[in-house]
């Protein structure tokens, strides 16, 4: 039985093929609207969620399947005390697939090596999100027709950022990616990323405080918000919040064809005037979350 913990539980084959699906599905969403007739996905989402948990439930409707979970640990036995592993033996007793988000990192490994059906991690603390990350793999290469020889700038939280740890972690097996990571000194990169995965790997890579100072030499820039449930202090994230916005002006400085990404939900890193720029591309990113996730879902249970 497959699961999906990580970006890397692909190889990049594997990742061509299940990107080759989503596309596929994209072009005509209708022809797959009966292969997943019977069966049923579960989200298990012990952390707020709107975007990921309707993306995933959207995929399986798509699909032609149902959906049945909760969106809360408040409304799950949970709160009752209730273990992971407890929780997925009994959820694989009534489901065929299951997404889970959980703010305690490795949970979803746990559930994966009790669960009787398919598990997908769908965020675990600040540590993975892979199906955001396949979404933006998706972006990318339908925006640039490529994963190869392109310089992606990601700006913001990027210490407590898992979308940006999953991306890094997945471009680094792409020819001539260039990293320029844009945050403020508090906000850096964790050293793991830096040393074992970026140094370790001898991929190209800066680090900047400024964005204006890069902003002409990006072809993607992956825009973040600084995460309010991921500090301690009020003080120290009201400081961080407004450190980067991304307004007309900077995206004058931008190639023609620069694209921008983001994994939602903004908060006010992006200005609503770069919306209507048609190198604004994170509405178009969620479309091909569903498309992505359907693709996932299909590949997992083993119908593609």
């Amino acid at each position: 039985m497959k699961h999906l913990l990580s970006p890397l539980d692909m190889n990049v084959d594997e990742l061509e093929n299940l990107l080759d699906l989503a596309k596929d599905i994209s072009l005509d969403p209708k022809k797959y609207s009966h292969y997943c007739d019977g069966k049923k996905l579960a989200t298990l989402f012990y952390e707020p969620s709107t975007r990921t948990r309707l993306s995933f439930e959207a995929a399986m409707l798509n699909l032609g399947g149902s959906v049945l979970g909760f969106s809360s640990a408040d409304s799950s036995s949970a709160a009752k005390g209730e273990s992971v592993s407890d929780t997925i033996r009994v959820i694989s007793c009534y489901a065929d697939i299951c997404a889970m988000r959980h703010p305690k990192e490795g949970a979803p490994m746990v559930a994966a090596s009790k669960s009787g059906i398919p598990v997908i991690n769908a965020g675990d603390g600040g540590h993975q999100h892979p199906t955001q990350t396949l979404t933006d793999l998706m972006t990318i290469r339908e925006l640039k027709g490529s994963l190869d020889n392109f310089t992606i700038g990601l700006c913001g939280d990027l210490k407590f950022g898992r979308t940006v740890h999953s991306l890094i972690n997945s471009l680094i097996r792409y020819k001539n990616v260039k990293f320029i990571l844009i945050s403020p000194k508090e906000l850096r990169v964790p050293d793991y990323i830096r040393d074992d995965v970026l140094k370790g790997n001898n991929i190209e890579f800066e680090e900047v405080e400024k964005l204006e100072d890069v902003m002409p030499q990006l072809d993607i820039l992956y825009m973040t918000r600084v995460q309010k449930e991921r500090f301690f202090s009020e003080d120290e994230y009201v400081r961080m919040k407004n450190f980067y916005i991304l307004d007309k002006s900077k995206m004058e400085m931008a190639k023609p064809d620069m694209y921008v990404l983001h994994p939602l939900p903004r908060v006010n890193e992006i200005s609503v005037e770069v919306d209507d720029d048609p190198r604004a591309a994170y509405f178009k990113q969620a479309q091909y979350g569903v498309y992505v996730r359907m693709a996932l879902i299909l590949t997992l249970l083993g119908l593609n």
